[in-house]
């Protein structure tokens, strides 16, 4: 848990919520997840108490209830994460979603079947929120229409400065990745009776270590490249999923992807991917999604070697796969990739 000032929340929360108003008149959104969420928490310090918008929401979301609600209430804003965008577009209603200025998505990266399904069911590209309980914050407003895997936006200095540093706290060019350091009107007090967290992520001068993998290009474009700390350890080999995850989100038969580690008595740890199919779509085998991964030019020793596939992948309160669940279910039911055939086994030797 974080402690923030006032400031925090009403000014840099509010600088950012302003940045997504796109007009004068009243905010009035719809927002999808939880208002105790970090991301959700924007509802009432910046929407309702910096701007004097209005909330709509539901007790638990449901994609018809949600389209539902955009026809009965007009918002003109639309709050949630990749999973819900990607459910709405799909779901089987005619609601009228006109009102609708600006769709906004956190939480998550926004893959581009997902920005393509938004364009269609809302005629707008939806809005990609970087951000975290951190005090970090990017986002590509300044141009929605712009889609790449990994792009965050131009950071807004209002909202909060940012800088890709190397291992020992120093700056780096453009160009180079390291880990994103975040500082600004949304930079958290402390961390709550956890000094050891403020000792680990907290930097001279105020700066906050997000753990999160960046770079920063010369027209001063934020990509955010993955979680330093999500890796896979397979033998004492770092594999970092991310790779994985965006060449799988793009397959035509495949909604949503998220690698896990499953508990191995030899290596370790082995890398799960847990797929959900696109709805009336074949889930396609182990063996042809290994082909897919090195024909992308995965490198051989970043391969899943379990695949799991689910109706739908398990979401937590705040809207994102809950991880923990994931990899429990990896645990009990993910099929192992040896069943493809020596000649596609990933990893075969250490």
């Amino acid at each position: 848990m974080v402690a923030y000032s006032h400031n925090a929340m009403a000014g840099g929360r509010g600088n950012y919520v302003a940045a997504l108003r796109f007009g004068c008149e009243p905010m009035r959104a719809l927002v999808l997840v939880s208002l105790a969420s970090a991301y959700g928490s924007l509802g009432t310090s910046g929407i309702v108490a910096r701007h004097g918008g209005t909330l709509v929401l539901l007790p638990r979301f449901d994609a018809a209830a949600a389209l539902d609600a955009i026809e009965r209430h007009r918002p003109t804003h639309l709050f949630a994460v990749p999973t819900m965008l990607w459910r709405m577009a799909g779901c089987a209603s005619g609601a009228d979603v006109s009102s609708l200025k600006a769709v906004i998505s956190s939480t998550g990266p926004v893959h581009e079947h997902v920005r393509d399904a938004c364009v269609r069911r809302f005629g707008i590209p939806p809005v990609n929120i970087y951000g975290s309980s951190d005090g970090v914050n990017c986002r590509t407003a300044r141009d929605p229409g712009r889609w790449a895997p990994g792009p965050a936006g131009v950071p807004d200095p209002d909202v909060a400065e940012i800088s890709i540093r190397d291992a020992e706290g120093r700056p780096l060019p453009p160009g180079r990745a390291g880990e994103i350091w975040a500082l600004g009107p949304m930079t958290p007090l402390c961390y709550v009776a956890s000094p050891d967290l403020d000792a680990r992520y907290r930097a001279p001068g105020g700066w906050v270590r997000t753990g999160d993998l960046g770079r920063l290009d010369d027209d001063g474009t934020l990509w955010v490249l993955d979680r330093i700390k999500r890796v896979i350890n397979r033998g004492g080999v770092k594999i970092c999923p991310a790779e994985v995850e965006r060449v799988l989100a793009d397959h035509p038969d495949i909604a949503d992807v998220h690698c896990v580690p499953v508990h191995d008595r030899d290596l370790g740890e082995r890398m799960c991917a847990c797929l959900a199919p696109r709805p009336g779509a074949v889930p396609p085998s182990p063996a042809a999604l290994i082909d897919c991964l090195l024909e992308r030019g995965v490198d051989r020793r970043g391969l899943p070697e379990r695949f799991l596939t689910l109706p739908e992948l398990p979401l937590g309160p705040t809207g994102k796969v809950s991880v923990a669940a994931l990899t429990r279910l990896a645990a009990e039911a993910a099929v192992p990739v040896d069943a493809a055939g020596p000649a596609r086994r990933p990893n075969a030797r250490m």
